[in-house]
């Protein structure tokens, strides 16, 4: 849909709580979606459907993967273990190698609605045969939970990656910048919902495989509502931009892209440097969580029931409570923060958060503290951060919306999840410390997390720099 070519004419009586401050000369009156969802964003007349279609589709989305999310703690944690983890990121990234060029290929061959739903189909196809393994009492035990955890990781960053592809696509960079913090709030509520439910069902005792069966229905739902939401843009569009819809994309891949491009090479080397510094931070969190349950439980096979339900009834809390920060940020703020400061300003609010975050967390690496921390800094990643990186590929060709964004979300995250395994372990083997047992079980001394995350402070650093370079990108194609 493009953007109404009449220009601003005058100035509306300024409002604290609704959006636009300037109304566009001879703009229809808006329904009454539009009003409501105005309180968060700018939404304009006739955009009001597709914009709660599109936070719709972001809601069940968020919430299906957090189910999954916690699924896949409950059972890497109390087996294989928080450290572990480094070694199937690396895994993930290696596969990911292949499949972005094999995702690029295809993206040239299909328009964009196959590209998307089937996507989207594949992956609840995989969910419903990962489903009947479990249910199915393999016997793979920690080799079952290392192979969910390397789908997960492959899953999530393709199917939100490709949505906010898809977004990008039917909107026009200046309605982007308008409606996607709106959009994002579907995001917010899901995510907070779907950790809430996930939490309670792990306490009522219901086994991964269920938890995967209801994401694999969210998948379908989410399939229904972009076959919708397509016709409706497609019929809305200009001639040319509805033909442009049905059009495969170009040749060029996602890597090609990322190499050609300043401005997409410095958003996949934020990428790679925002993953390293929150990988480091999970792991941190995640061991105390594991050395906590080893303490309440002990380490022996007996107690790995127990130490599962621990595990994931308090992972479930966690990604709860950072969901409904989130949820807050994104409603009060975000729209705000990015109509007032502008997209650039805000590239710069997590890395000050993520600064004061860690150098704490080197301090006083402990269970309770640490928890805090990373309640306080996904919030702020989970609403105002994921939305501007979002927005900051509406100035981009559609081969970039969807490939080089596939490349940044999908292989950037993950090397930046390999490096900071590289980082876990390097410290580790420096400290010696590694397999160090205090009573039963394995528990990693507070040296090694003080360590990590004065690693992690400084890598932040480098962080703020890669966003003054997006900054300046930016600035030269929007202004």
């Amino acid at each position: 849909m493009a953007e109404p070519k009449t220009l601003l004419k005058y100035p509306e009586p300024h409002s604290q709580v609704s959006f636009p401050v300037f109304k566009i000369h001879g703009e229809a009156p808006k329904g009454p979606i539009e009003k409501f969802l105005s309180l968060f964003a700018d939404v304009r007349a006739g955009e009001g459907v597709t914009a709660l279609l599109m936070a719709l589709n972001a809601f069940v989305l968020l919430g299906g993967y957090y189910l999954l999310k916690t699924a896949r703690e409950s059972l890497i944690l109390p087996g294989a273990g928080a450290r572990n983890e480094a070694l199937l990121s690396g895994a993930q990234a290696v596969l990911l190698m292949a499949v972005i060029p094999l995702y690029g290929w295809i993206g040239s061959r299909v328009n964009r609605l196959k590209l998307v739903a089937g996507a989207d189909l594949f992956f609840a196809v995989n969910l419903v045969i990962f489903a009947a393994v479990g249910h199915g009492g393999s016997g793979l035990g920690n080799a079952y939970a290392a192979a969910f955890f390397i789908w997960v990781g492959i899953f999530n960053v393709f199917v939100i990656s490709q949505f906010w592809a898809f977004a990008n696509d039917i909107y026009t960079e200046g309605q982007g910048r308008r409606l996607f913090p709106m959009i994002a709030v579907g995001s917010a509520v899901g995510a907070v919902l779907g950790s809430e439910r996930a939490a309670a069902l792990s306490k009522a005792h219901h086994p991964p495989p269920e938890l995967m069966l209801l994401c694999a229905i969210a998948l379908l739902i989410c399939i229904a509502i972009v076959f919708v939401v397509n016709r409706r843009e497609i019929l809305r569009e200009d001639p040319v931009s509805a033909r442009e819809a049905e059009e495969p994309l170009g040749r060029d891949g996602g890597f090609q892209l990322l190499k050609r491009d300043r401005y997409l090479f410095w958003i996949a080397v934020l990428a790679v440097l925002l993953n390293v510094v929150n990988f480091s931070g999970e792991y941190l969190f995640k061991q105390l969580v594991q050395n906590e349950s080893i303490a309440r439980f002990g380490a022996e096979v007996a107690s790995k029931a127990a130490r599962q339900d621990f595990t994931g009834a308090l992972m479930g809390n966690y990604y709860k409570w950072y969901n409904a920060a989130a949820l807050a940020i994104q409603l009060i703020v975000v729209s705000r923060l990015m109509r007032y400061a502008g997209v650039r300003a805000a590239l710069f609010v997590l890395p000050c958060f993520a600064l004061v975050g860690y150098s704490a967390a080197a301090i006083a690496p402990v269970l309770v503290m640490v928890r805090v921390l990373k309640v306080a800094e996904n919030s702020v990643d989970y609403s105002l951060q994921k939305t501007v990186e979002q927005t900051l590929y509406l100035p981009t060709s559609r081969e970039a919306k969807y490939k080089a964004k596939a490349a940044v979300d999908t292989f950037c995250k993950r090397f930046g999840d390999v490096i900071g395994s590289g980082v876990i372990y390097a410290v580790g083997a420096i400290g010696g410390q590694f397999g160090y047992v205090t009573g039963p079980g394995v528990i990693t001394p507070a040296a090694i997390l003080r360590s990590i995350a004065v690693i992690s402070a400084v890598i932040t650093l480098a962080w703020f720099w890669s966003a003054t370079r997006i900054a300046k990108e930016h600035r030269k194609r929007t202004v």
